[in-house]
Parts: structure tokens; C-alpha cells; sequence
């Protein structure tokens, strides 16, 4: 848990961040929310609610979980907060791919069977975890007509859109749903700023503006961003 707080921020920028914060952690439902899909992606991340809201949607709906990620620059972020979590620091990390711990995860705490767990372990970055996937899921078997993308809020706009634009000129490619497991909202409390909603298993503040700050150049279509001109 995040105990010392981060400093106050002022009512403006606390408002820009989480204009930004809630634009980035697309979430293609609402009110009511109905999860039904085909199949669930879990996109490699070291946000722990995201990784159970896409086990609990995968388990309750007895439908695949696609879990896609390989050896990244964020996968020793993964290690570490599956070394502080109460229950899932069991598992071993060090050295695997990031689908294989979250494999784990789905398999020995969601009791989700291992033939309802299809792995992807190669990618190491957004656009791969897109691609891999997406040939995974024609490799298939089963029809799969509507799939849940599930990822790291502040990455959720920009993997859905990479699984869109891959599929783009693929009439029978699934429907792509985009839900983040939760959309962070930061609050002034208890004399600094804090996350309103949870605080396990997730980043510190310092680290969460880092890396929204981070995102907004990604998603521009010029020379520095991740757009077709870049």
C-alpha cells in the first residue's frame, strides 16, 4: 500500500490529470455494464486490479483468456508487485515472460483451466501484443466474434486502437471491446494526493503521472508519436 502521500496538487492540475487519467482508460462500457465476449485479452501489465477484473470477466463468462506478453522494460514492474501482493507472491517471476506469471495467477487463484488459457509470450511492446494476438485468435479454433481488451488504464486507449488498426482490413476479425478493470481517479486526501478508488496493487502517484505525462506524445500522429507518420 502507497502510504506516504504525494503532495497536494493544485485543483486545476488535479482536474487535468484526471480529464486525462479517464480519456486514456477508455472504457467502452457504462452504466449497466454487460461483459459478454467470446474471449477476453488480458494485455501484459503490473496493475493488479486490471489483471483480476480480466480473470473474474474470463471465469464468469467460461469464455478464453488470451494473455499476451513476453520480456518488456516494464516486466521487472510486474515482478515487484507480485512480491508485495498477499496472496499472489507465491508465484515465481524472475526470468519469465509476463504471460506466464499472469497465467499462473488465472490458473491457481481464479481456478480458470489451463485449456481455457491461451498464451502469448513473445511480445514486448503494444503493437506486438496486438499483432501476436490477433494471430492467435485466427490460429483458433473457436469462433470468436466479440473479444474484451483488457490493460494498464493509462495504456488502454493506445492498445485498442493497435488491435483495431491491426484488424482493420480483416472482415472477420472480432469485435474489439476496450475496459481498463477500473479508471483511476486521484483525490486530495488526508493532506496530499491519493488514488479515490484503490491502492493495491497499482502505482505510486509519482508514477502514474509519469506515465500519462508519457502517453500523450504516443498517441500523436507525427514524426515522434506512434500515429502512421511516425
Amino acid at each position: 500500500m502507497n502510504t506516504t502521500p504525494f503532495p497536494a496538487l493544485s485543483a486545476e492540475t488535479l482536474l487535468a490529470v484526471n480529464t486525462v487519467g479517464q480519456w486514456l482508460a477508455q472504457n467502452d462500457f457504462s452504466g449497466e455494464q454487460s461483459y459478454s465476449s467470446d474471449c477476453v485479452v488480458l494485455a501484459g501489465n503490473a496493475v493488479i486490479p486490471t489483471i483480476d477484473a480480466a480473470c473474474r470477466i474470463a471465469k464468469a463468462q467460461g469464455v478464453p483468456l488470451l494473455i499476451s506478453g513476453g520480456i518488456g522494460h516494464s516486466t521487472p514492474f510486474l515482478y515487484a508487485v507480485i512480491a508485495r501482493h498477499p496472496r499472489y507472491h507465491t508465484i515465481r517471476t524472475t526470468g519469465r515472460a509476463e504471460a506466464a506469471i499472469l497465467a499462473d495467477i488465472a490458473n491457481q487463484f481464479w481456478h480458470i483451466p489451463a485449456e481455457k488459457i491461451w498464451l502469448e509470450d513473445r511480445s514486448t511492446n503494444c503493437g506486438e501484443n496486438a499483432r501476436f494476438s490477433c494471430a492467435l485468435i485466427r490460429q483458433a479454433k473457436e469462433n470468436i466474434n466479440t473479444a474484451i481488451v483488457v490493460q494498464d488504464p493509462t495504456m488502454q486507449r493506445r492498445t485498442i486502437a493497435a488491435f483495431r488498426r491491426v484488424t482493420n482490413d480483416d472482415t472477420d476479425a472480432p469485435r474489439w471491446l476496450s475496459f481498463p478493470g477500473f479508471v483511476p481517479v486521484l483525490r486530495h486526501l488526508n493532506g496530499g494526493t491519493r488514488f479515490a478508488n484503490v491502492e493495491e496493487g497499482i502505482w505510486t502517484v509519482e508514477r502514474y503521472l509519469s506515465l500519462i505525462a508519457g502517453e500523450l506524445p504516443r498517441l500523436r500522429d507525427d514524426e515522434t508519436g506512434y500515429g502512421p507518420r511516425g
